[in-house]
């Protein structure tokens, strides 16, 4: 074992990126092992390795760690991207909740029907729009720094960052109403180990395709 984390997820994006975004946000190396076939899933499964059933799954510090929540929660605290006291940590819980409601939006797009994906990014246009990224603006502004909370990097800023550039693949004009959301894209996509992770060659993924929607549900199939 070389001590770096390890992730064991689809060859894709999903509910693992944003755990990729934080680790390279803090620059940790990791290493991923990744499910293709329903066997390797049952696999896990009968060698109980994970807890609830469900992937993500991230061996770290000697733990077997499962929900997507408590794996952020645990490597923001651990790299020093959760706030310097309780009230700071609740604005970046507040924060990213918000953030992954959005992003929700986001993860069950590639698995829609073809006939509703147009409806779809409507929806996730006027969801972003008028209910999420306005916060955001509104939230920069008024803390007048050039982070969410505090004035220092947090997961909030890695999630912000992670969902802004996501939404802007598929509505690439999305941000032309909010200035401080567009002053905080290039602020953070500029932080070194985050510029690192947005280069050609990263461990980010690309938007979810054919391969990777076929391969979650083959390996999920009943």
């Amino acid at each position: 074992m070389s001590g770096k984390p390890r992730l064991t997820y689809f060859n894709g994006r999903g509910r693992m990126e944003p755990v990729r975004w934080l680790l390279a946000a803090a620059g940790v190396e990791f290493e991923e092992n990744f499910l293709e076939t329903k066997e390797q899933y049952e696999k896990l499964i009968k060698d109980g390795v994970l807890l609830f059933q469900q992937v993500p799954l991230v061996e770290i510090d000697g733990m077997k760690m499962v929900q997507t929540r408590a794996i952020l929660s645990y490597i923001a605290g651990k790299y020093n991207l959760y706030g310097k006291d309780l009230k700071e940590r609740a604005l970046i819980d507040m924060y990213v909740e918000g953030i992954t409601d959005l992003m929700q939006m986001i993860l069950m797009y590639p698995f829609s029907p073809p006939e509703a994906k147009e409806k779809n990014i409507e929806s996730l246009k006027e969801r972003a729009t008028t209910r999420y990224f306005p916060v955001f603006e509104k939230v920069l502004k008024q803390h007048g720094q050039d982070f969410l909370v505090g004035n220092k990097l947090s997961w909030a800023d890695v999630q912000l960052i992670e969902a802004i550039l996501a939404v802007e693949e598929k509505i690439p004009t999305v941000l032309s109403g909010f200035p401080q959301l567009q002053a905080f894209k290039v602020r953070i996509s500029n932080v070194p180990a985050i510029k690192k992770f947005l280069q050609p060659g990263s461990q980010r993924k690309p938007p979810p395709d054919e391969h990777y929607v076929e391969t979650v549900l083959k390996t999920f199939k009943k």
